[in-house]
């Protein structure tokens, strides 16, 4: 398997186990990108994404409130609820199905618990640089719809935002990927642009590289990508300029 940093290669792999790791008590969390205290300098983001956070909290745990200012912060929850308040006022649980995006623009203040005293919440929690900043903050949540299997890919965000799609400040489109067994679709790649595939759950052919859940990989200068479910998958994917 190919490591992120073999620029030579349209797709290059983050493999799930060489991710930073903080182990503190209430949670358990791998960064796919340098964070708090893990840094590596081959991996400090990708185009304009930042951070990709796979967390577990523990029952009745979580983060204090906290500051956040000039960032584009998509909350995704795998399994178990997450509890929400901020300083604009929204007040929330945050369910397996939902999607959660923040614009943290000018400043905004928020907290996060488990709310559940017997279950872990597994999420994760991505960060997306913005193209403008100094932005007013704003808060969307939504529950998507149920998957169809002719709809493996369902846009969940875009520069303009939709029903059911996030509004996010940057050239991004992002897309909530479910593919059953032995099922394939294709993506079409903008030029010079950059997709991001971020494993959640199951094992995905991404052209003739295996990803499996908490893997991730960069794909660049190809225009078309197969991808081919061994088993029955859940991914996020990325496109960007």
């Amino acid at each position: 398997m190919k490591t992120i940093h073999e620029r030579n290669e349209k797709i290059m792999i983050r493999p799930a186990q060489e991710r930073g790791h903080g182990q503190y008590g209430w949670l358990d969390s791998y960064h796919t990108f340098s964070f708090a205290d893990y840094y590596d300098e081959r991996h400090e983001g990708f185009r304009s994404l930042r951070v990709i956070n796979e967390d577990r909290v523990q029952p009745g745990k979580g983060f204090a409130t906290h500051p956040h200012k000039d960032m584009e912060i998509l909350t995704y929850v795998i399994s178990g609820s997450l509890e929400h308040k901020d300083s604009m006022g929204n007040g929330s649980v945050i369910n397996f199905g939902d999607v959660q995006k923040m614009s943290a623009g000018t400043g905004i203040t928020h907290s996060e618990f488990n709310p559940s005293q017997d279950r872990l919440v597994h999420l994760l929690q991505i960060w997306i640089l913005p193209k403008l900043r100094g932005i007013k903050p704003a808060y969307e949540q939504f529950t998507l719809p149920a998957l169809l299997a002719k709809d493996p890919l369902v846009l969940i965000g875009s520069p303009d935002g939709a029903k059911n799609v996030a509004q996010f400040h940057q050239d991004i489109l992002i897309f909530r990927g479910i593919l059953r067994a032995q099922k394939r679709c294709y993506y079409h790649v903008k030029p010079d642009g950059g997709v991001w595939v971020q494993m959640i759950k199951g094992s995905l052919w991404l052209d003739d590289h295996l990803l499996n859940a908490g893997d991730g990989a960069s794909v660049e200068n190809t225009n078309k990508l197969e991808l081919t479910a061994e088993n029955d998958t859940e991914f996020l994917l990325f496109d960007m300029n």
